[in-house]
């Protein structure tokens, strides 16, 4: 009765887990991000589509709206399906200070802001108006594109 061992060595456990720390270390961070662009990418539909309520509210009204219940939506916010950004809209801003207020009345300009949560913060602040601005406000203030 001479049986065999038959198992791993120690070196080889070793160098298989600083592999898996290698491959963790490099996949985490991308993986990171393409979460963070799933996210964006769900606000970015999710805005489209409250921006086409606002025009069908615009043939209708002669005027946006800045409350999203007249749009048929539950709240005057909507939260993304993932809560990954909470969407509101207002008057049209200054696209270089994002809280100045342009001279537009919501007869002429409405601008829809996608407000980013928890984690997708790092990711910025989305913002659409009715003219087909889209910019993306970085959280050190930058704007840059989708």
């Amino acid at each position: 009765m001479n049986q065999k061992i038959a198992g791993f060595t120690l070196m080889e456990l070793m160098i298989t887990l600083a592999i898996i720390a290698i491959i963790a270390t490099v996949a985490m961070p991308n993986y990171s991000r393409y979460v963070q662009r799933g996210g964006r990418s769900d606000a970015i539909a999710s805005m489209h589509a409250i921006m086409a309520a606002q025009e069908r509210y615009y043939g209708d009204n002669v005027s946006y709206t800045n409350d999203l219940k007249d749009l048929g939506y539950t709240d005057s916010t909507f939260t993304t399906p993932k809560a990954f950004y909470v969407i509101s809209a207002r008057v049209c801003s200054d696209s270089e200070d994002n809280d100045t207020p342009l001279a537009f009345p919501l007869t002429q300009c409405v601008e829809l802001i996608a407000t980013a949560q928890n984690n997708q913060a790092s990711d910025g602040n989305l913002v659409i108006n009715s003219y087909g601005r889209q910019d993306r406000r970085l959280p050190d203030g930058s704007l840059t594109d989708w």
